[in-house]
């Protein structure tokens, strides 16, 4: 067994649980032992939810192996129905609870309680998080659109005269990256071009939602990885298609809007002629030296990675040097995806071989996910997120999606600035010698007739009286020389800094590593 400080994903009931917090009247019991309700943290200190998720843990301790777990399952069961009565119940266990066996499925039918009750059996030790989700979702769908579902054979009704085409929009969860915004984003755009939408599912919906999901006349897919499998369902068993094109980037939200304009017999040529969207024009009119050919690498869940492949060499001019995801259900999209680049695929979920790739790479941005930003950091590359895992910040307050043309706005903002202030840096070190940006020179509006500021003037070094907190220190020529290459509006924080190290460290005479040490103690 592996062990790990990091990882993409966890295990196959937290992507459960994803599902039962987005959508209301659902109800979660869950066999597990103490400790487990962490994952109630993800949700509550990651995503700012204003409330924990709905979830009733079994808890049960070690000492309880020793009795019977099965009633213990029973009785959390049952009070949860009495406190909570929800339209429908969810039942698992977790992957330590899953150990003991104890059946959760067929001691909550056991129960007979009114409602239905829908059993997950999640192979903890096999699968991860989005696949957990996606099989809760399947079987959420099969077990509540199911019973209105028309004999095998049956033709799908046509719609009637006059009544707008309706979709439903599948996929998004709690604790998406982004989720909560795109599902705004699509439907506005669905809305221009007249077309309804019935039920989005999971997050927003009920029990009750999902039973008449066959009431639509096709299912947008918005995320693979979690809705994938139940639209294929959806579309063998009561006829209705779903969409393949993710609408992340200018070029995919236009084929996006062709193929549900299609699905739903509209024209959609007027709304994509009023569409407005910055990203082309900004990235054809900021100055190349920010964007055209930037080597970049991408990694995430296979949704996010192949979109952003796309948008970064065919909307922004970057080289696409890496691609990869931790999604291996979705390994095939990345090789082919890959193929196009010319670029190797990188399949896995160990981060550490990550980090080894960008190394290996050197790519001027790194497009990840928060483990990416880590690795990013530490390599010293700039870094956008573009795919879930995400933390606290990646839930922002503002209006943020990334799908459809104002998503394209968002992505440009957060891809391209991080280069452009990396840029700004490296122009500061590049210029630091040029006469007009020495300690002393004066700004250029003010002409030459002005003498430099104080706070232009060059740093002197501290006059350290007998007595004081910082002892007297001598600093070495080369040394001072260094010093002198940092810019002059933090250079005496520098200097008082490495003067307060050395003092507490006993040296006398300041020396270049004296310098790089103080600094790596004050950067901690």
């Amino acid at each position: 067994m592996q062990l790990t400080v990091w990882t993409y994903e966890g295990p196959p009931h937290v992507g459960a649980m994803r599902v039962a917090t987005g959508m209301e009247g659902l109800h979660y019991v869950l066999h597990a032992p103490q400790g487990d309700t962490y994952a109630d943290l993800l949700f509550t200190m990651i995503e700012r939810r204003d409330r924990r998720p709905p979830v009733t843990y079994t808890t049960f301790s070690a000492r309880d192996l020793g009795g019977d777990t099965a009633q213990l399952f029973k009785t959390a069961a049952q009070n949860a129905y009495d406190r909570f009565q929800p339209q429908a119940m969810l039942v698992g266990a977790s992957c330590t609870g899953s150990l003991i066996q104890d059946d959760p499925g067929g001691l909550a039918r056991a129960l007979d309680l009114p409602i239905p009750v829908v059993a997950v059996d999640l192979p903890a030790y096999q699968r991860k998080e989005n696949w957990g989700a996606a099989e809760t979702l399947y079987q959420l769908v099969r077990a509540l659109a199911g019973p209105s579902a028309p004999a095998p054979g049956t033709a799908r009704a046509g719609r009637a005269a006059g009544v707008r085409a309706s979709c439903n929009l599948l996929g998004p969860t709690a604790l998406g990256f982004r989720h909560r915004d795109d599902i705004v984003e699509i439907t506005s755009l669905l809305a221009k071009l007249g077309i309804d939408v019935n039920v989005t599912a999971p997050m927003g919906a009920t029990p009750a939602d999902i039973a008449r999901l066959g009431e639509a006349d096709f299912n947008v897919v918005l995320y693979p990885e979690i809705a994938g499998q139940a639209a294929s369902w959806l579309q063998r068993t009561l006829g209705q298609p779903f969409t393949k094109t993710i609408p992340i980037g200018v070029s995919a939200t236009r084929e996006f809007a062709e193929e549900v304009a299609k699905l739903a017999g509209v024209d959609a040529s007027s709304t994509l002629a009023s569409a407005s969207t910055r990203l082309p024009w900004y990235s054809r009119s900021v100055d190349s030296t920010y964007l055209t050919g930037k080597r970049v690498f991408i990694f995430g869940d296979a949704t996010h990675a192949v979109a952003a492949a796309r948008i970064a060499s065919d909307e922004l001019g970057f080289k696409v040097v890496g691609l990869g995801t931790y999604s291996r259900e979705f390994g095939r999209e990345i090789r082919d995806a890959a193929k196009r680049y010319d670029v190797e695929p990188l399949i896995t979920d160990d981060y550490l071989e990550v980090e080894a790739k960008v190394a290996e790479l050197q790519p001027e941005l790194v497009l990840g996910t928060q483990m990416e930003r880590h690795i990013a950091k530490r390599l010293g590359v700039p870094c956008a997120v573009i795919s879930a895992p995400v933390h606290v910040q990646d839930f922002p307050a503002r209006y943020a999606p990334q799908m459809g043309f104002e998503g394209a706005n968002v992505i440009f903002d957060t891809w391209v600035h991080p280069l452009m202030m990396g840029l700004e840096e490296h122009l500061l070190a590049m210029f630091k010698d040029d006469f007009e940006f020495t300690d002393g020179a004066v700004p250029s509006h003010l002409g030459a007739g002005h003498q430099a500021t104080d706070a232009a003037k060059p740093v002197q070094p501290v006059e350290l009286s007998p007595g004081a907190t910082l002892a007297g220190v001598t600093w070495a020529a080369d040394a001072e020389k260094e010093l002198h290459k940092i810019p002059f509006f933090v250079r005496g924080k520098a200097r008082r800094n490495t003067e307060r190290f050395a003092n507490e460290n006993g040296v006398a005479t300041i020396t270049i590593e004296t310098l790089y040490d103080a600094k790596a103690h004050y950067a901690r």
